[in-house]
């Protein structure tokens, strides 16, 4: 399975921003990059008595739509899934997903980090690094939010692996 590094900070930091940058820097290194995106409402990509909807309805366990521009997978969950267990639906075919959010989880985090936000969220597990626009006294590894060839850079040589 493919790394996964958590893009985490407060709201409005940059992570969205750090990852669109991000993929188009790794991708153009030639890494196929994944993502996934955590959200803390309720979503809803089915709606009631659509042929999808029903399949669910009926005991399904997950339902997959396909139409000539994209397939959405539908997964009924009781509990929010690990990122790990929601990498495995990509299968083998990235060499590195990037999620936003999931600050709680146990995979590797990257926190944005921006001085008009106050302070970094602290009492993050497994904190890689933190991409910030200004210096910190901390121990934590601390890039450029600016650079991001140099966090690509971090990113690929510590957990792509060589093709």
């Amino acid at each position: 399975m493919p790394p996964i590094i958590a893009i985490v900070g407060k709201s409005k930091s940059g992570k969205t921003t750090l990852i669109e940058k991000l993929i188009s820097e790794l991708k153009s290194r030639g890494h196929r990059v994944s993502t996934i995106k955590h959200s803390a409402h309720r979503l809803s990509f089915d709606k009631p008595n659509t042929d999808s909807w029903r399949h669910i309805q009926a005991g399904s366990g997950a339902t997959i739509i396909v139409s000539p521009n994209q397939i959405v997978q539908i997964k009924p969950v009781t509990e929010e899934p690990d990122p790990r267990e929601i990498a495995h639906l990509f299968s083998e075919d990235y060499d590195i997903t990037l999620a936003e959010g999931f600050k709680h989880g146990h995979i590797p985090k990257l926190e944005v980090h921006r001085k008009s936000a106050g302070p970094p969220l602290g009492q993050i597990d497994n904190l890689i690094a933190i991409a910030t626009d200004e210096p910190l006294e901390t121990k934590t590894r601390q890039l450029s939010l600016h650079d991001i060839k140099s966090i690509a850079d971090f990113l690929e040589n510590s957990f792509i692996k060589s093709k």
